[in-house]
């Protein structure tokens, strides 16, 4: 279909924007609800960001929107698009406004380009080009757990400037001891989906071996690691637990390796090219033969089915589903909108960067002074301690609350969602990808995951 205009211009543009970062003025001030007067918020550390009237509210974006792991980044950055556009209650094409004020998204790519993948030294190269401009009132990224941990979370927390993911998912980002308290995210914490790919593979496949690979980095490893743990804890074992480097495209090696100990499964929660590759060259090793083989979001989207061709059928997938409760209704609207605006989404977590912009605009209108001339002021700390006040915001993925890991999700349940390829969201078959076979589907809370609550 035929995109609208002012979303296809923009989606991969970076927009630098200079708007005097000065934050006092001699207009007089109306004080945000609950400030209680007095302090000026913008003499504490980090300050305001101020936007003068006439000038664009200006929103970062750190996201993969080239290589091998676009498909997992460009769709967040549409999400962003469609939350700006429904700031004035409508999916028309036309942006509307925050505060009074339009609003300019830069969109910085995390993509490495030595790996084509998201990644660190991408993120890091993002990050800082965020992180220079004062104008910057929110970021929202990254795709990658581990363009984040100790990388953009640093960085922009640094500078007092929240970052707020759709799909960063490792459990480390939000572990005691390491959470940046700048850093928030809407995408489910991978204890949840461990837990989930645990079940499903020991009580309902019946299978009682795994072996796992990752490529290190903090989202594969969180994976593969939890999801041992709860393998184990039901009984079953694990044969290997091989690491490998995800720039190489030779898996032979690794393969051969794990077929010694006969896992009945193979989960290898990566991205892609890696995903599609593994898939592959597994059904070339004899040894291999009649072994199940499994990842998660990383995988599952249309890279996956588009590089991996047939060798993709048969290897179940895992993913979060949006489970939207009241806002059901807003939930149908945003696909219908996104599939005119963008055509199919080609992976999952467009809605969770929906709600990510949302959470950041409740935060921006609670916090933010405007003044008589029509200026807003955002002081930066201010909007860091309102995000962590968010409870109960009817998001399209489930109602959500920012408890003081930074973790945004729903506290009635997180939705895993587990498919066979084919046979998922992404498929080139419209039919199948609008009503993909749910194989298996397991709903926890985060306490529950942890086995608090």
């Amino acid at each position: 279909m035929t995109k609208r205009t002012w979303l296809t211009t923009a989606a991969l543009v970076a927009v630098v924007v200079v708007v005097g970062a000065a934050c006092t003025s001699s207009s007089t001030t109306t004080q945000p609800s609950g400030s209680g007067g007095g302090t000026d918020p913008c003499k504490a550390k980090f300050g305001c960001v101020t936007v003068r009237p006439g000038d664009p509210l200006h929103i970062g974006a750190i996201q993969s929107i080239t290589g091998a792991t676009a498909t997992l980044g460009q769709p967040q950055v549409n999400g962003i698009y469609a939350a700006i556009d429904y700031l004035d209650g409508k999916f028309d094409g036309i942006p509307g406004k925050l505060m009074g004020h339009t609003v300019t998204l830069t969109t910085q790519d995390e993509t490495d380009p030595a790996s084509g993948q998201c990644g660190k030294a991408g993120g890091q190269t993002a990050a800082t080009k965020l992180a220079a401009d004062p104008t910057i009132a929110a970021v929202i990224g990254t795709t990658c757990s581990s363009a984040a941990l100790g990388v953009a979370d640093t960085i922009l927390g640094n500078k007092g400037v929240i970052l707020v993911s759709s799909s960063n998912t490792s459990p480390k980002l939000t572990q005691e001891g390491v959470h940046n308290t700048f850093y928030f995210r809407t995408a489910q914490n991978d204890v949840i989906q461990t837990k989930v790919v645990a079940d499903f593979v020991y009580k309902f496949l019946g299978i009682k071996t795994a072996a796992t690979m990752n490529d290190g980095g903090p989202y594969t490893q969180g994976l593969t690691a939890g999801f041992a743990k709860f393998f184990k804890e039901l009984g079953g074992t694990i044969t290997a637990d091989e690491a490998f480097d995800p720039t190489v495209t030779d898996f032979k090696p690794v393969l051969t390796s794990v077929a010694q100990g006969h896992p009945g499964m193979i989960y290898f929660p990566d991205f892609n090219p890696p995903c599609a590759l593994i898939s592959q060259q597994a059904k070339q090793i004899p040894d291999l033969a009649g072994v199940q083989l499994m990842g998660s979001d990383g995988c599952n989207d249309a890279t996956f089915l588009k590089t991996a061709g047939s060798a993709a059928d048969g290897v179940y997938l895992s993913s979060p589903k949006a489970s939207p409760g009241a806002a059901s209704a807003l939930f149908n609207q945003l696909k219908d909108a996104y599939t005119t605006d963008f055509g199919a989404p080609a992976s999952s977590f467009w809605p969770n960067a929906f709600d990510a912009f949302n959470v950041v605009a409740k935060a921006i209108q609670q916090v933010a002074i405007k003044q008589s001339d029509g200026t807003i002021l955002i002081p930066r700390g201010a909007l860091k301690d309102a995000m962590y006040q968010i409870k109960d915001y009817e998001g399209v993925t489930g109602p959500l609350t920012c408890i003081s890991t930074g973790d945004c999700q729903s506290q009635t349940a997180v939705n895993i969602v587990v498919y066979k390829a084919p046979d998922t969201p992404y498929s080139p078959d419209p039919a199948t990808a609008k009503n993909p076979t749910e194989v298996f589907s397991e709903k926890f809370t985060l306490g529950q995951a942890f086995g608090t609550g």
